[in-house]
């Protein structure tokens, strides 16, 4: 419980978790009469919705993170902690790092969720997700692999293959994802290369419901996928993968199963929560839903520890409106926040109004000059939806230096349609991309559509 005798040692805020929950809630608590420890297992701030721009070679890593220190450096009552929460004990009311024990009053947990494969955790060999750092730039190496293998490939049926991209999943990362590779074949690269034509590149958009971009309204939906034709990508609606195997994608659409090769299979199809849900769970008797996240109460708090929230991507939170909120950076922001405020109004003997997320609005980028948005009161499509978008992801970027240099980085490659930071690193390419003779083939090859440059 929450102690606010004058005379007592500085209540400690504990928040295990460096993203947009835990970091806006560290910040808020900055001039706070508490001691903040953040803990965290990376020394970075990362803006996950940029990564795709990193794994398509638009932005590096560097461009999108901030060093956890130096955002809480004007913090004097915060420290940050570099290391992995491994267990919690809520009795003694500590957090344990390896032989470490950090205690708490109150304690925050943020630690997001990673990709999902719904149990056919094999399928990662063949389709990365896209969550860390590490995601983008592997999803980079094979992007850019692809095309140097296909530039030295003979074979017309495995260059087909090298020169197949498959993204699965129709959110707002695949759509992102299946524009900026579209971009890269039939505009960026098209004069680098000298054996291959790169608008001879495939690039399929699977999706298992019946339209992409299923949380944003209809129409919206429908003008992205008209966006996303016209920079050439074949999105597949009613899809279902059934297998990934050796560079093989296998799909059910109704009765028709169809196997697509392809050496760069892209997967953003889902999510589940970090293991520090199921950690919870065993320590606190914590219910978790079928995704690994942690049901809060109305206050984001677990069910009978009133000093252990849990926020961002690893909540479920449905008091409002009888369904989880979605897990995007505004809603973990929102969060951070309001725990951070309420813990202040308990040590002043006071309480807050139950957690209540307002929606700004969802957006999504599908290319230069396109994106939709959808603010509620207003949808916005084409060009002012994609200055829009532009305008919003720099301002919710953490540091100034962040901002100004995507800024300049996105000027940039708007005025040359080039993107600078195409490095592969990683694997050795040649021996990863070798292509194998007897699993490159095409039962049913994907239509070409026209190329607008």
């Amino acid at each position: 419980m929450v102690n606010s005798l004058e005379n007592a040692p500085p209540h400690q805020v504990v928040i295990v978790g460096g993203g947009f929950g835990g970091l806006y809630a560290a910040k808020a608590l900055g001039k706070a009469k508490v001691n903040v420890t953040l803990i965290d297992k990376r020394n970075f701030h990362l803006f996950q919705p940029l990564l795709y721009q990193v794994a398509t070679g638009t932005l590096s890593p560097a461009d999108i993170s901030s060093p956890l220190r130096s955002v809480l450096s004007k913090s004097k009552n915060t420290q940050v902690l570099l290391g992995e929460v491994d267990d919690i004990n809520p009795e003694a009311q500590e957090v344990i790092i390896g032989e470490k024990r950090v205690p708490y009053d109150t304690l925050i947990v943020a630690t997001g969720a990673k990709h999902s494969y719904f149990g056919k955790d094999e399928w990662e060999e063949f389709a990365p997700g896209l969550k860390t750092v590490e995601d983008a730039i592997e999803m980079r190496r094979r992007i850019f692999s692809a095309f140097e293998a296909a530039e030295q490939e003979t074979d017309p049926e495995k260059r087909l293959a090298l020169l197949t991209f498959v993204i699965v999943g129709g959110g707002p990362t695949g759509v992102e994802l299946a524009g900026a590779i579209a971009e890269l074949a039939y505009q960026t690269l098209k004069e680098d290369f000298r054996n291959i034509d790169t608008s001879e590149t495939q690039v399929l958009l699977l999706e298992g419901m019946d339209r992409i971009l299923p949380p944003f309204a209809p129409d919206l939906s429908a003008a992205a996928a008209a966006s996303l034709k016209e920079l050439g990508v074949v999105v597949e609606t009613k899809a279902l993968v059934t297998k990934i195997e050796n560079d093989i994608v296998t799909l059910k659409q109704g009765e028709e199963v169809r196997e697509i090769a392809s050496k760069t299979i892209l997967w953003a199809a889902g999510v589940k929560a970090s293991p520090m849900g199921k950690v919870l769970a065993e320590r606190t008797g914590a219910q978790c839903d079928r995704a690994g996240r942690v049901i809060v109460e109305s206050d984001l708090s677990i069910k009978g520890y009133d000093n252990i929230f849990v926020v961002g991507d690893l909540a479920h939170f449905s008091h409002q409106h009888g369904k989880p909120l979605p897990g995007v950076a505004p809603v973990a922001k929102q969060e951070g926040e309001y725990v951070a405020s309420l813990i202040q109004k308990r040590l002043q003997g006071q309480t807050l109004p139950s957690f209540n997320y307002t929606d700004h609005g969802s957006l999504a980028m599908i290319g230069q000059n396109s994106a939709v948005v959808d603010l509620g009161f207003i949808k916005l499509k084409g060009f002012f939806a994609w200055l829009f978008w532009l305008l919003i992801h720099i301002y919710f970027l953490i540091e100034f230096d962040n901002k100004l240099v995507v800024t300049i980085q996105w000027a940039w490659n708007y005025i040359t349609r080039n993107r600078g930071a195409r490095l592969i690193t990683g694997q050795d390419s040649a021996k990863k991309l070798e292509a194998d003779g007897s699993n490159i083939h095409y039962q049913t090859p994907v239509d070409r559509r026209p190329v607008n440059v």
